[in-house]
C-alpha cells in the first residue's frame, strides 16, 4: 500500500492490498484479542476464587488494582502477536508500542504499588496494635508515594525518549552538560530536598499519622503526610499545611509519640488563705467518680508561692489525648464551682478589696 498524502488513506482507490487481505487481518486481529480478553477473564477469575479464603485473601487488593492494566497488557501482546503473521500491521503496531509499552508498563507498576500497600495495611491491622499500626501506616504511605513518584517519572522518560524530535533535544543538551548541570541542579533542589525529607521521615519517624503535634504554637492531629507537606487538623476544623523539613530544621512537639496517653494538667490560682487539703481531697473525690480518668496517677501541688497567690497544679491522666483535654475541662468547671460554694476565701479577691476599699473612702 502507497500512500502520496494522509487523505490517500480514506480513498480505496489508492490501496494497493485486496480488501479481502484487509478482513482477514481485521478478523485474525480482532480472534487475537477477544482470545487474550478470555484468557484473562478466566485467569482473574480462577485467582480470586484461590484467594477468597485464608492467608491469600489478604492479595486481593493486589489482584484487583492491577486488573485493568493487565487487561490491556493482555491486549497489547496479543496484537503484536498478530502483527508478527500480518506484514499490513507490522510498521503501524511497531511504531505505537514505543509509546504504548511504557504506559502500560507504568501503569501496571503503579497499580501494584497502590494494591500491595493496600494489601499491607490490611494484613497489618490483624497483628499490630494501633500504635505500631499507625508507624507502620506511614512508612507504607511514605514509600508508595515515593515509588509512584518514580514510576510516574520513568514512564513519561520512556515515552518521551521514544519521540525522536525529543531525543535529539537531548542529545544537543549534553553538549553543553556543564550549564545544563547546574541549572537542573538548582532548579530540581527543593524537589531533591523534600524527596529526601520524606525518605527520612519514614526511616526515622518523627511523626506518625495521628500523631498530635504542636507546630508554631497550633495543636493538631497529623492527617496526611505526602513528600513534600505535612497535613495537620487543627480542632477547629482548619487544616495546617507544614513543609516536610521543618519537622527536621525545627523543634516542635509531639504528644503522641510513644503512647497515645497524656497526663492533663489544670492550674488553680488561689489565695494564700486558701485551706489546700480540703481542695485536694475534693479533686480526688471527683477523679474517683469520672469515668475518663484511667486511675494511673493524680495529684494536686502547690506548685508556686507568691505574696498575693499561690498557684496548685492539678494533674491526671485519661486513655487518651481527645479524654485528657475532656477532662480537664469538667475538672476545671467542677473545681471552680466547689470554691465558690465551699471555700469562696480561697478565691482572688483584689476586684472585691477595692470596691470595699473604695465604700471605707465613701
Amino acid at each position: 500500500m502507497i500512500l502520496s498524502s494522509a487523505s490517500d488513506l480514506f480513498d480505496p482507490g489508492t490501496w494497493s492490498v485486496p480488501v479481502d487481505s484487509v478482513l482477514v487481518a481485521a478478523a485474525i486481529l480482532g480472534i487475537a484479542v477477544a482470545i487474550a480478553l478470555v484468557a484473562h477473564r478466566i485467569a482473574f477469575g480462577m485467582i480470586r476464587r484461590a484467594t477468597a479464603h485464608g492467608p491469600g485473601k489478604y492479595g486481593q487488593p493486589i489482584f484487583d488494582a492491577v486488573r485493568a492494566p493487565s487487561r490491556w497488557l493482555a491486549v497489547a501482546v496479543a496484537i503484536s502477536a498478530a502483527a508478527e503473521r500480518l506484514p499490513m500491521i507490522r510498521p503501524v503496531w511497531d511504531a505505537l508500542s514505543q509509546f504504548v509499552a511504557p504506559v502500560i508498563l507504568g501503569w501496571l507498576a503503579l497499580e501494584f504499588v497502590r494494591g500491595a500497600s493496600i494489601a499491607h495495611e490490611r494484613r497489618m491491622e490483624t497483628r499490630l496494635d494501633p500504635m505500631h499500626m499507625r508507624s507502620r501506616k506511614t512508612r507504607i504511605e511514605i514509600f508508595r508515594r515515593t515509588a509512584s513518584s518514580l514510576i510516574i517519572v520513568i514512564t513519561l522518560a520512556l515515552v518521551l525518549l521514544s519521540i525522536p524530535g525529543v531525543r535529539q533535544v537531548g542529545v544537543t543538551l549534553m553538549a553543553s552538560a556543564g550549564l545544563a548541570a547546574l541549572a537542573i541542579g538548582a532548579a530540581a533542589q527543593p524537589a531533591l530536598k523534600s524527596l529526601i525529607a520524606g525518605i527520612q521521615m519514614a526511616l526515622t519517624e518523627p511523626i506518625r499519622l495521628g500523631d498530635m503535634v504542636v507546630v508554631d504554637g497550633v495543636t493538631g492531629r497529623v492527617e496526611e503526610i505526602r513528600m513534600t507537606f505535612v497535613v495537620v487538623r487543627v480542632w477547629d476544623e482548619r487544616v495546617l499545611v507544614v513543609p516536610t523539613g521543618k519537622f527536621f530544621e525545627e523543634s516542635f512537639e509531639n504528644w503522641s509519640r510513644s503512647a497515645d496517653r497524656l497526663t492533663g494538667v489544670v492550674m488553680l490560682n488561689l489565695d494564700p488563705i486558701a485551706d489546700v487539703p480540703p481542695i485536694r481531697q475534693a479533686f480526688l473525690d471527683f477523679l474517683a467518680d469520672h469515668p475518663l480518668w484511667d486511675r494511673r496517677d493524680a495529684a494536686a501541688l502547690v506548685v508556686e508561692a507568691h505574696p498575693e497567690s499561690i498557684a496548685l497544679r492539678l494533674s491526671m491522666t485519661a486513655a487518651s489525648i481527645g479524654e485528657a483535654w475532656d477532662l480537664r475541662c469538667a475538672v476545671r468547671e467542677y473545681m471552680l464551682q466547689w470554691l465558690r460554694e465551699n471555700q469562696p476565701v480561697a478565691l482572688i479577691r483584689h476586684r472585691l478589696e477595692v470596691e470595699a476599699a473604695n465604700e471605707r473612702a465613701d
